[in-house]
């Protein structure tokens, strides 16, 4: 891919000046460094006084991609038009109209969120030209915003919804996306390219999507922030679909402060979604906290994670306990839910019943050239094609999917009141038994070795109560595990963003003060 710069950019950056030949080894250095210190706000000051462009950052970061994405494959797709969206992005900035704080700020997001310029693939070979010609609604409100879509991120092919031994970051259409920090590591899923491209600093920030850990998981073991929003309060519209009642789509970034930015405008309501309409939800209100607000009294309430059934990450929770008890700031150990005998039954089969109806629903809005497609139907192109699509996994998930009926079947209904009354009234007592501002836990264990044969081999983290409850969940950096690392998980009540990011943001600024590390690193060269 060639390397442009436009002769009208000019990026001044401490006395040195870019033009319109090539970008320097001395300036990528630069804007390396520029752009993993500061925060969206700090660059917006920086274009604010002309030493930096949306057009430098685009050409910086889609050099660092063609230079270095062969190694990690967290990208699918490169926008062709988002040189020239960063060109009109600087000439309504010299106009003076700034859209935005996240005006210029390149992004990218996962290939299940539709784009115009770009194919949606959800990483299968059945949707590879899928090209619709159209933005998802948290698209739509991002461009408005001045954000410019750099490119479309690999991610676990369907959402990780196909197999039950499969490989997360794997794709058919992406290949094997790989941790940055541990190239054999795993990088979780399913939004696995969109942790890696932020990981490895190809865009300021990215969007992935959850049903079930599928943005704190990656977030957590790529050593990134993720904020999974409460069902609702981002609009699903022009998604591939797994599950009405658990899937969201949320920001995954460097640090709490652009994390926030970015849920603040990707949200909206949206008749096309009726979660969006609830009128619970506040959205007036600023989600970003000012860098300047820490909160210095809170009440938490620790859960346990299954993740501590490694020792080690046992000895940080240990740790972290302590330290936060010794602040005044831990207000409950030990809480635990309790799931009903089939809980973890029924949670299955609800995915299974939805998976059927809502994907089959959103094929046959696409475009006529994949409107005809059906759950059935994918199932037997995979089977026909199933070289490329399956050398290391199956389609198990699938299959059972298209076994289950509609969506008013009595084992259907009767499991999804189960499943949501429980996972609701847990975490809704556990916060007001105590009253907690919210629950923390540790997100997951540190990443795994990749195993395309044998499938994914991780120790439980702590998302599911909150993923189907449609609660919100956000995890941000605690420490490191053999120089891995593992992410503090922050949870707390429907539409309660606001004070879960003031939490959030306040414990990372504490976290920088504090080291949880455990064990010599590893050697990513070789282990």
């Amino acid at each position: 891919m060639l390397r442009t710069l436009y002769c009208t950019a000019v990026l001044l950056i401490s006395s040195i000046i870019i033009s319109c030949s090539h970008t320097t080894q001395t300036a990528a250095s630069e804007l390396e460094v520029i752009t993993r210190s500061q925060n969206i706000l700090e660059l917006q000051e920086l274009m604010q006084q002309e030493q930096l462009s949306a057009v430098a950052l685009v050409e910086f970061y889609l050099a660092k991609i063609e230079q270095q994405d062969q190694r990690y494959r967290s990208i699918i797709t490169i926008n062709p038009a988002a040189r020239q969206q960063a060109k009109q992005l600087d000439a309504e900035r010299r106009n003076g109209k700034i859209r935005s704080p996240l005006h210029g700020i390149p992004i990218i997001v996962k290939d299940n969120i539709e784009t115009i310029e770009m194919p949606t693939t959800a990483g299968s070979l059945v949707l590879k030209d899928n090209v619709t010609n159209r933005d998802a609604t948290l698209i739509a409100n991002l461009r408005q915003a001045g954000a410019i879509i750099l490119a479309k991120a690999n991610l676990s092919e369907w959402a990780n919804i196909r197999s039950e031994r499969s490989s997360s970051g794997w794709s058919a259409v992406g290949g094997q996306t790989r941790n940055p920090l541990a190239l054999n590591r795993s990088p979780c899923g399913s939004s696995s390219g969109s942790a890696v491209a932020v990981a490895a600093n190809f865009a300021v920030a990215a969007i992935g999507t959850e049903t079930n850990g599928s943005i704190t998981c990656p977030a957590s073991v790529t050593g990134v922030v993720g904020i999974k929003p409460t069902v609702g309060l981002v609009s699903r519209h022009r998604i591939v679909p797994i599950s009405h009642t658990q899937d969201t789509a949320g920001p995954m970034a460097k640090s709490v402060i652009d994390a926030a930015l970015l849920l603040q405008y990707m949200s909206s309501a949206d008749q096309a979604d009726e979660q969006t309409l609830d009128d619970s939800f506040d959205r007036t209100q600023k989600l970003a906290p000012a860098p300047q607000n820490l909160i210095t009294t809170m009440r938490l309430g620790l859960v346990q994670s299954a993740a501590t059934r490694h020792e080690a990450v046992a000895t940080l929770e240990h740790q972290l306990s302590e330290k936060l008890a010794a602040k005044q700031w831990l207000a409950a150990r030990d809480l635990a839910h309790s799931p009903y005998r089939n809980f973890w039954s029924d949670t299955y089969t609800v995915l299974l019943y939805q998976l059927k109806h809502d994907l089959n629903r959103y094929l046959s809005q696409l475009p006529p050239s994949h409107s005809q497609l059906t759950l059935e139907k994918i199932i037997a192109f995979n089977q026909q094609y199933h070289q490329q699509e399956m050398p290391f996994f199956q389609q198990e998930i699938f299959v059972k999917a298209q076994q289950k009926g509609p969506l008013t079947e009595n084992d259907y209904q009767n499991a999804l009141t189960r499943i949501t009354q429980e996972t609701q009234t847990s975490l809704d007592r556990m916060l007001s038994n105590q009253k907690l501002d919210a629950l923390i836990a540790i997100t997951r264990g540190p990443a795994w070795s990749i195993d395309r044969v044998n499938g994914d081999n991780t120790v439980g983290g702590v998302s599911t109560y909150s993923a189907v409850a449609g609660y919100p969940h956000i995890t941000i950096p605690l420490g490191k595990v053999h120089g891995l690392p593992i992410g503090l998980s922050i949870m707390g009540r429907k539409g309660d963003e606001r004070r879960l990011i003031a939490l959030a943001y306040s414990l990372e600024q504490w976290l920088t003060t504090q080291s949880f590390n455990y064990g010599q690193p590893i050697d990513v060269t070789n282990n």
